[in-house]
């Protein structure tokens, strides 16, 4: 039997960046469960992710100007990584995913948009006309297999298709918030990116909404959460501070400390949270096909994460046999993989 965790251990486990990465999925977790209880009184997908953005971006701003204090110079510099962080990143994804769980269970959604690995698989095959290795394969069709099983298209509750949509949206914007995250940077603190982008994604959704091509609707009816009914705004603070604020700095600091690789592999505990927050919260779970599906799906994203990660670890053996007498420098500051 193993000893039990001493303090030491645990704070070596946060220190790791593990720890932070699995506080991060589980506020990320929370999202669903806290739009969808105000979506079901009346809110618009588009109006519950403006307040969630607009609330964030106020909370951050001042700690994001007091880190930025005589480094001005890092907004010119990254003002493209942070708009695309924040329109696609930040705006669509989290757009497309209230939509899609307006329409489905919080877990089926999430599902849909954790095929985003899978899919990021498959665009390199393409791009790079370079055939993955036998484990990335089995793990992208496990994981496909696993999507057919989710959508139970066979099953008595049909799964409403404009909701699938929405929700591989949600996972295209989750793919290249990847590719724009997973670039090296070392001088763009993690409170800027999430402030800088949060801000980005509420103006466009103010002005998206301002012209009309978005509908908003609000609500003030009391909102439901587990045995309780409660007031919209309790929904909207959880949604805004524990949904929003800790988990995107949260997981920006994780990602850094872990790499993105190890970071979003991590990152998959979000379904597992979500679908609890969603069981305590909601009372929603899906159907045992479609649990199944979800646990082939994330099976198969671990294969292709795992593959990667060996195939990191083998071209860094190889370039150690190649140069043996060269020596690791000493890393002059953090490196900035952010999620």
């Amino acid at each position: 039997m193993s000893a039990p965790m001493t303090k030491a251990d645990a704070k070596n486990f946060l220190a790791s960046g593990l720890g932070i990465a699995l506080f991060s999925s589980a506020v990320f977790g929370t999202s669903g469960s806290f739009a969808k209880s105000m979506l079901e009184t009346g809110w618009s997908p588009g109006a519950a992710v403006t307040v969630r953005l607009t609330g964030a971006a106020l909370i951050l701003a001042v700690p994001a100007v007091v880190v930025l204090r005589g480094r001005w110079h890092q907004l010119k510099e990254n003002w493209l990584t942070i708009l695309l962080f924040g329109l696609i990143g930040v705006a669509g994804c989290q757009l497309f995913y209230f939509n899609a769980v307006a329409r489905l269970s919080v877990g089926v959604a999430l599902l849909l948009e954790y095929l985003a690995p899978v899919m990021i698989v498959l665009w390199l095959w393409i791009s790079t006309r370079r055939k993955p290795r036998a484990l990335t394969a089995a793990g992208a069709l496990l994981s496909l297999g696993g999507l057919v099983l989710v959508l139970d298209l066979t099953g008595a509750v049909k799964v409403d298709f404009v909701g699938v949509l929405w929700g591989m949206a949600a996972a295209v914007c989750l793919v290249i918030y990847f590719f724009i995250t997973a670039k090296e940077n070392d001088t763009l603190p993690p409170l800027v990116l999430a402030s800088g982008g949060l801000l980005v994604g509420a103006v466009v959704m103010w002005l998206v909404g301002g012209l009309g091509l978005l509908p908003m609707t609000f609500s003030t009816a009391d909102t439901t959460l587990g045995p309780w009914t409660v007031p919209w705004w309790v929904s909207a603070v959880g949604l805004i501070i524990l949904a929003t604020v800790l988990a995107y700095v949260s997981g920006i600091m994780a990602a850094r400390s872990l790499g993105s690789k190890v970071a979003s592999f991590v990152s998959l505990t979000e379904v597992l949270f979500a679908v609890i927050w969603a069981w305590l919260l909601l009372g929603e779970l899906p159907g045992p096909i479609q649990l199944l599906g979800g646990l082939l799906i994330v099976g198969g994203v671990v294969l292709v994460r795992v593959d990667e990660l060996r195939g990191d670890r083998r071209a860094a053996g190889a370039r150690a046999l190649d140069h043996p007498n060269d020596v690791e420098p000493v890393p002059s500051g953090p490196v900035a993989e952010g999620r």
